[in-house]
């Protein structure tokens, strides 16, 4: 196969006259791209034309070819693109240019609800007019099955077939348009695609069907088979079509949660007016009026009124969420109750919304390991398809010419492996969309695989088992400093940290905090250190702060100074409601469950013997998980890691599969697979048996291609498969992979309290 090096034609001729250069100012493209690192920007496209595994793969080298591309990522299946670029070497400009040049249109994702909608609408079209025609080319070419030798009169026999003809065009010249023009962009840049072999057959058909019609004493034989290619050609397009619905209704997601958010709200004016506004040009602070029925566009406070929000689509609570004055509310959740006022603190691409957007968008670009591999049987198989169809019409020329080019017609049309391509990546993205309703978002598709091969589990302790709530319930101090000081400087310093403990020190103070600290520093998986009026102040565990240990039951939290420890906080912890039927549930489902923690041996025990959890490790720095989570993976384990993502980041980092899980966690946290942002433990059986089921279903499909093809292509070669049954198997074949992957789009609720 060639490839085509758009970097040599250069960047000016790449630009010059390009009809996206208007795409190239950041203010533009910050709408569809998202900075990654420095000047790196990764930008999300909606892919136009692409219709199977060979089309993703060759606008991946396209786009590659340019200079400044650091990735691309391209999937066919759901028809979006993700591609990370230098913007001091290219622009988005040059990057859609490269993919129109190699016959396919990109679009900026924030366009890609009307692009699916205007391409399922021709779709449609197209399939509408291959079945008005079809039923009436059968009318007309019915009568000749039955009719006797010398029933019919020579010449009505003729006027049928050129009626049959007549009706046949608007079929090859409207509804077939679509699998030609594939065809030619393939061998316009010299490669091979599924479409090619469909467009070999119904020329072939139709030239064959043609000539007999016109000239019926020709070699070509008399025989017309106009009802057998509008026939599969209408079995085709139905194919399309299906999988089309199928691609809204899984990788389709995306567009759900992009149409929740409004096109304009109101903001409060300087004269305390409301005014409609529209989103991009709302400002962190302003004051917004939000109406029953609305969804909230930002992250904000509410300042007046009460009222209640449905953000089951965003964390999988089902139930409404009650919002009281203060309580804060997240962008793409629905006012439910009265109307409110909110002030605005996070817009745009900062807001859990966008963060959610964010990974479902890198998720929708994602290959498993089983669709690569699916890939590359696919490409060199289309080869041996055209060699097969050719050997089939050399087989049976010298008997019959009619029937030699009606059996390369079903080889080519029966063979075309649409199912084999369709198999992992309609599963996939079917799981995938469905477990993002749970609450339960999946960063990498390989994770889904990798899962169903985890035997040991690994639990963080705070944040993960137990809840986010952590209550300060006892303080001691040194005579140098008060208990009202202590709590003060240590809330002062908690404020830098997102940390559930530090949390807990920050909302215990309700007063003003000290400005007197400089240059607060947190020790990932230790505490915090800042400059202060005291000196240099550590606040974390006891070997942090250089000190012994105190004696007592529960989290213990130390402060202390270059002359020794200023104050110990005690706090109390709750378990997660559902952490221990969770727990219960993976032991009984034969996982190995292991805590580590970063807190002292007795809290730690404390909390495993109420989950039931054998294995502890506690005095962990993020050092000590990752060499113990090291150790079993050299002992052949497979490791599942479930963290909160604030200490985590090197063991997530290393585990065979990751999840990430709290409402302290960064959505866009790049260790982890899979993010709970529900933060319920309880999905966390769900997602292995779903998992399982997902890899079950792939499998099945794979095997059902391989079986359809085993069994179909030796009757298609040996001329015994008419060129419309050859149509309606290859069709045949796809739906059931898409109805088989369907299946996975609905999840029944596990019920982990049965254990």
């Amino acid at each position: 196969m060639a490839s085509v090096d758009i970097s040599q034609q250069g960047s000016a001729a790449l630009e010059q006259g390009s009809q996206w250069v208007g795409l190239d100012d950041v203010e533009v493209w910050s709408d569809f791209s998202e900075a990654v690192t420095g000047s790196q920007w990764g930008s999300r496209f909606a892919v136009e034309g692409m219709h199977c595994a060979a089309c993703g793969f060759t606008v991946e080298k396209a786009v590659q070819s340019i200079d400044g591309v650091i990735s691309a990522e391209v999937n066919a299946t759901s028809g979006r693109a993700r591609i990370v670029w230098d913007d001091k070497k290219t622009k988005p400009s040059a990057l859609m240019q490269a993919i129109h040049h190699v016959g396919y249109q990109a679009f900026p994702q924030v366009a890609s609800l009307d692009l699916r909608r205007k391409q399922q609408r021709q779709l449609l079209w197209r399939w509408l007019v291959a079945g008005f025609c079809m039923m009436q080319v059968m009318m007309y070419t019915y009568p000749t099955y039955f009719a006797a030798p010398g029933e019919m009169a020579v010449d009505t026999i003729r006027l049928l077939r050129w009626a049959a003809w007549v009706l046949t065009l608007p079929v090859m010249f409207f509804s077939s348009t679509l699998f030609f023009s594939n065809a030619y962009k393939d061998l316009k840049q010299r490669r091979i695609s599924m479409d090619l072999p469909v467009t070999l057959g119904i020329l072939i058909t139709f030239c064959v069907s043609t000539a007999g019609t016109f000239q019926p004493d020709g070699w070509w034989g008399k025989e017309v088979y106009f009802d057998s290619l509008t026939m599969f050609i209408f079995f085709l397009l139905t194919g399309r079509w299906l999988e089309a619905r199928m691609r809204n209704r899984t990788a389709g997601a995306l567009e759900v949660l992009m149409r929740r958010l409004p096109s304009s709200i109101e903001r409060q004016n300087s004269e305390g007016d409301f005014i409609r506004v529209a989103l991009p040009k709302l400002q962190v602070g302003d004051v917004l009026r939000i109406f029953p029925g609305e969804a909230f566009p930002v992250d904000g406070t509410i300042i007046l009124g009460s009222t209640s929000a449905d953000e089951a689509l965003l964390t999988g609570e089902s139930a409404p969420v009650n919002k009281a004055l203060s309580a804060r509310v997240i962008a793409g959740s629905y006012n439910l109750a009265s109307t409110v006022q909110i002030k605005t603190e996070k817009i745009g691409t900062s807001t859990q919304y966008a963060q959610i957007v964010a990974l479902m968008e890198r998720v929708s670009v994602d290959k498993p390991r089983l669709a690569l591999l699916a890939d590359k049987v696919a490409k060199p198989f289309l080869i041996l398809v055209l060699f097969a169809a050719a050997g089939s019409a050399l087989m049976f020329w010298q008997v019959d010419h009619s029937k030699a080019l009606m059996a390369a017609v079903a080889v080519l049309i029966v063979t075309c492996p649409c199912a084999l391509s369709l198999a992992t990546p309609a599963a996939m993205l079917s799981s995938v969309g469905a477990l993002a309703k749970t609450g339960l978002l999946a960063r990498r598709m390989q994770a889904l695989e990798a899962i169903t091969t985890v035997d040991t589990i690994i639990f963080d302790k705070t944040g993960t088992l137990t809840s986010d709530h952590i209550n300060v319930v006892n303080i001691e101090t040194h005579q140098t400093i008060t208990q009202q000081a202590a709590l003060q400087l240590a809330a002062s310093m908690a404020q830098h940290s997102l940390h559930p403990v530090s949390r807990a020190l920050f909302d215990a103070w309700d007063q003003p905090l000290l400005e007197t600290m400089t240059e607060v520093e947190e020790v990932s998986g230790a505490g915090l250190v800042a400059n202060t009026a005291l000196g240099q102040v550590k606040l974390g565990s006891a070997r942090f702060c250089d000190i012994a240990s105190q004696p007592g039951v529960g989290m213990q939290v130390y402060m202390a100074n270059e002359h020794g420890l200023l104050a110990t906080f005690s706090l109390e912890e709750d378990l997660r409601k559902d952490a221990k039927p969770t727990i219960n549930r993976l032991l009984a489902d034969g996982y190995k469950v292991i805590m580590l923690s970063g807190d002292q041996l007795p809290v730690a025990t404390l909390v495993a013997n109420k989950l039931g959890i054998k294995n502890v490790m506690a005095d962990c720095t993020p050092q000590d998980k990752l060499d113990y989570m090291q150790d079993l993976q050299q002992q052949g384990k497979k490791i599942i890691m479930v963290g909160d993502g604030l200490n985590d980041g090197p063991v997530l980092a290393g585990a065979h599969v990751s999840v990430a899980m709290g409402k302290a966690v960064p959505l866009a946290q790049a260790q982890s697979d899979f993010v709970i942002q529900s933060g319920q433990l309880a999905l966390l059986p769900q997602l292995f048996v779903h998992a399982k089921k997902t890899i079950r279903v792939v499998k099945q499909n794979l095997i059902w291609a391989g079986i359809y093809n085993a069994v179909c292509v030796p009757f298609a070669v040996l001329g015994y498969l008419p060129a419309w049954l050859a149509g309606f198997g290859m069709a045949a074949s796809s739906l059931v992979v898409i109805l088989n992957a369907l299946r996975l789009s609905r999840i029944k609720p596990l019920n982990v309290e049965v254990y």
